[in-house]
Formats: C-alpha cells, structure tokens, sequence
C-alpha cells in the first residue's frame, strides 16, 4: 500500500508541476490593428500647385531611373559584373574539388578572392584612365 500511494504522491507532483509550467507557442499570434490619423491642409506646401514637387520631371521616378525606364549600366558596371560571375563559378568549382584537401581548398578560395579584388580594382583603373 505504501508503494502505491508513493507512486500516486510522485504522479499527482509531476502533473502540478508540469501544469504549472509557463506555455510558450511555436508560433506568435498576429493580430492587425488599423491606424487612424487626421490631417488638415489647404492646399499649400506639399502637394498644391506651388509645389516645388509639382515641376520636377524626376520625382515620380526612384533613383536609378530615367523618365520611367531603369538607366542603362555603364561599360564598367558591365564589365565588374563579368568579373563577378567569372569568378564566382571559378570559386564555386574551387570549394567543390574534391581531389584538393581542405586546406587547398580554402586556400584556393582565398586566392582567388584576392585575384578577383585585384581585377576589378585593374578594370576600374583602366576605365578612368581612359577618359
């Protein structure tokens, strides 16, 4: 009879105890309020006529656009982003040769990191030089 009453004082501990627990949700609720403001205007400032939005071709437009139309990269914005992509694959195939131990790897990755700097740091020499 003791034994039976000391495994039903331990299971009733447990079952306080665990019930006592703070419960914490996987996922947190969301749950949208609106938000109400208030303004008074009488046409001036900002948006009336004397705007100095109101004549400025350029302010419907983010920066980078030209009347609507994304501006044309440069030639040397072309050519760091050839340099990029090469050197991208050739670091790709250099992380992914396996016939090269871990550290001739990360040593090859390495390098090839310095090289690709180097050549983008030449191309933009030679494109200001040039001008």
């Amino acid at each position: 009879m003791k034994t039976v009453s000391l495994i039903l004082i331990c299971a009733l501990g447990l079952t306080f105890h665990a019930s006592a627990q703070k419960v914490i949700r996987a996922v947190p609720r969301y749950y949208p309020r609106t938000h109400v403001a208030v303004g008074v205007g009488l046409g001036y400032g900002g948006w009336g006529p004397y705007s100095p939005y109101y004549y400025n071709p350029w302010y419907a437009y983010p920066p980078g656009y030209y009347y609507g139309r994304p501006a044309r990269p440069s030639k040397l914005d072309l050519e760091i982003q050839d340099i990029q992509t090469d050197y991208k694959d050739r670091i790709w195939a250099a992380r992914h040769d396996e016939s090269l131990s871990r550290k001739e790897r990360r040593h090859a990755v390495h390098d090839l990191k310095i090289e690709r700097d180097k050549a983008i740091l030449q191309a933009k020499k030679d494109y200001y030089k040039k001008r």
